[in-house]
Order: structure tokens, then sequence, then C-alpha cells
């Protein structure tokens, strides 16, 4: 249980953050932290990005990027397009019937990627993975997408955004993207023999790698794997990759696997002496507005993030 000093500083937060805070860390009754969570469309980070949406349902006049984005342009990415609002929405709670029309919308809409349609998906690994995710959450049909991620896993059991170039090896970024839609898709549908065996391949790909080694070398595959951040887009982290497994387990009814220890114990050794987890990436292109503190500062984002996973972690071990 965390200290009151701890938990008061969580709530003192956003309803977005805040209702995640109620129901995962203290345990409090589902009327309580759901009537914050309706909350989250009228105050705060969702009531304001609800106000950005365009007439056509986009965020930006974009899919992906926002229109007046070049691919020629030198800026870092932005990150105000429809799908990384929708993105933000989905996960912080809002109710699909605050975008009603949304998904009818956005049938109109198009990838920049070769003008494709939008709930059709296109090729990248990532985008389509927030394509199901939302579309499962705004209604639209996209079974056609999750038959396309069973078609795209690679001979080693993951994903890679870079298949369209050739690649037969897995990237950890697009492997968690792909594993978290399929996740998602077998949460909202209850259809897991359709994505079990794909799911397992994917989750034994990071496993297998201890969730941030290279096989080779055992060494990190990459600094920012190992960086503590919110919010997530399509790099790879170890803390969002234990809380998809904390949920997966959960879902399927499982233990956590032995080799998520050393991830979790690096999560546990970045805790401060009040609890608490401090950022340190934040994203460097233009966004609406950002919702997390700055690089060096504690986070209330990642601070929820690790304690749920610390103690889903600690409650499943062996007394």
């Amino acid at each position: 249980m965390i200290s009151t000093q701890l938990s008061d500083w969580l709530l003192d937060s956003d309803p977005a953050l805040r209702w995640q805070v109620e129901r995962d860390l203290l345990g409090a009754e589902e009327a309580t932290w759901q009537a914050t969570r309706a909350k989250v469309v009228h105050e705060g980070f969702g009531a304001d990005l609800l106000s950005r949406q365009d007439a056509d349902g986009q965020w930006a006049g974009g899919a992906y990027f926002p229109s007046d984005f070049t691919f020629d342009d030198d800026r870092p990415q932005p990150w105000t397009a429809t799908t990384w609002a929708l993105k933000d929405l989905r996960e912080w709670g809002a109710p699909a019937s605050a975008l009603e029309g949304t998904a009818e919308k956005l049938t109109s809409a198009r990838w920049e990627y070769e003008d494709l349609p939008y709930w059709g998906g296109e090729v990248d690994v990532c985008i389509n993975s927030w394509t199901v995710s939302n579309g499962l959450w705004l209604g639209a049909d996209v079974e056609g997408l999750v038959d396309w991620f069973l078609d795209h896993q690679l001979p080693d059991g993951g994903w890679n955004c870079e298949w369209v170039e050739g690649s037969r090896v897995s990237s950890y970024h697009s492997t968690l993207n792909a594993l978290v839609a399929l996740l998602d898709y077998q949460i909202a549908t209850g259809d897991g023999t359709r994505v079990q065996l794909a799911r397992a391949r994917g989750e034994e790909y990071l496993l297998s790698r201890d969730l941030f080694r290279r096989r080779g070398t055992g060494e990190p595959f990459d600094d920012r794997a190992l960086a503590l951040f919110h919010p997530r887009r399509w790099f790879y982290g170890v803390l969002p990759a234990l809380d998809y497994f904390r949920e997966a387990r959960t879902l399927d009814g499982a233990d956590p696997d032995p080799r998520m220890e050393g991830a979790v114990e690096m999560i546990r050794s970045r805790r401060t002496a009040d609890g608490r987890w401090n950022q340190d990436h934040r994203l460097d292109g233009d966004v609406w507005f950002h919702v997390d503190v700055p690089v060096g500062e504690p986070t209330k984002w990642v601070t929820l993030q690790a304690q749920r996973v610390l103690d889903w972690w600690d409650e499943t071990q062996p007394a």
C-alpha cells in the first residue's frame, strides 16, 4: 500500500490519471473511480483534446501527420494528428460515446501512405496497432487488420514495421505495439482462439530477451528502452512492456514469467526515497499540450505505471 503522502500527490491530478490511481493503486470502489473517469470528457486533458477535433472527425487535418507536415521537413515528428489524439483519449478512459459519429467520419479519412482508407490501416505495424485498438473502441470494423497481423508475424515470433523493406528480423518496438493490439482485440471480443498463438509467440520474442537485451551479447538493445517516460508513442520501453504483461497475464490467469525479474528490479531500483519515479524522456515534436512533467522531475504517470507493475509482481511471488 502506498503512503498517504504519495497517494495525495497522485490524486492531485487530471481525471485521466486520477481514476486509474483510485482503481489500480488504492482499490477504490467501482462507483468511486467510475465517477472520476466520467469527468475525463468534461475537464482537463480530455475536454481540451476533444475541443480540438475538426468537423471531419480528424485532428490537425491528418491521419498520422498534421496536414501542414511535409516529409522533407527537418522538425521532429509532431504528435497532434488523429491517430495520436484517439490513442490518448482512449487510454485516458474517455467513452466512445463522447466521439459519436467519429468512426463513420473517418471512413473518409486517408493515410498519408498511398492514400489508403483509414480503418483499413496501411503497411506500418505500429500504425496498424493503434488503428485496431482505436477501431475496437469506437466500433469500427477492424477484423481485416487483425488478420493482417496474423499474416505478417515474422518467423522469429515478432513483428517489424520494416517488413515492407524486406526485414525478416523482428523489432522490439513493433512487437510490443502488435501485442497490445492483439490483447485489446481479445479483451474487446473475447476471441482468444484467434490471436492466442500469435500473442504467445510475440511474448516469447520479448521474454527470451528478458524484455530488453540483445540475444547475442546480453546488452540492452537500446538505451532508451530502459528510460522511464510518459506518454508513450511508437518506441519501446521496458515499463510499457511490463505493463502489457501485467494486463495480459491477468487476462490469461497466468503467473508472471520469471524472465521478467531483471526488468522489474530495474524499475524498482529507479524509485526515489519518497516513492516516486522521475521522467527520463519527453516528446520533442509539436503537441497540443504536455500531459506530463519535463525531464528530471517526478512524474505521476510513470509513478502510477511503475507502482502498479510492482504491486502486481509482488502479489504474485511466492511467500
